[in-house]
C-alpha cells in the first residue's frame, strides 16, 4: 500500500473516485496504484503531485510488507 498517497487524498478530502476523475483513469485503475498494485503514468504522477503539493516521490513509497 502507498500510505502517503491514501494519507494525502484523505487529507484533501477527496475519495478515491473524485481522484481518478481528476485523472481521467478509472477508479479501479486508482484503487490499484494506491494499493501499491500498479504503478501508474508519469503523467499520472505529475497530476498527483500537483493536486496534493508532494513530491510523487514520497508518493510513491510503499509500505513494506510487515511479517509477524
Amino acid at each position: 500500500m502507498r500510505k502517503n498517497l491514501k494519507e494525502a487524498r484523505r487529507k484533501a478530502g477527496m475519495t478515491q473516485k473524485q481522484v481518478a476523475d481528476y485523472l481521467g483513469i478509472t477508479l479501479r485503475s486508482y484503487q490499484r496504484i494506491e494499493d501499491a498494485q500498479f504503478l501508474g503514468s508519469i503523467r499520472n504522477w505529475d497530476a498527483l503531485e500537483d493536486l496534493f503539493r508532494i513530491p510523487q516521490r514520497e508518493l510513491r513509497m510503499v509500505d513494506p510488507i510487515q511479517k509477524g
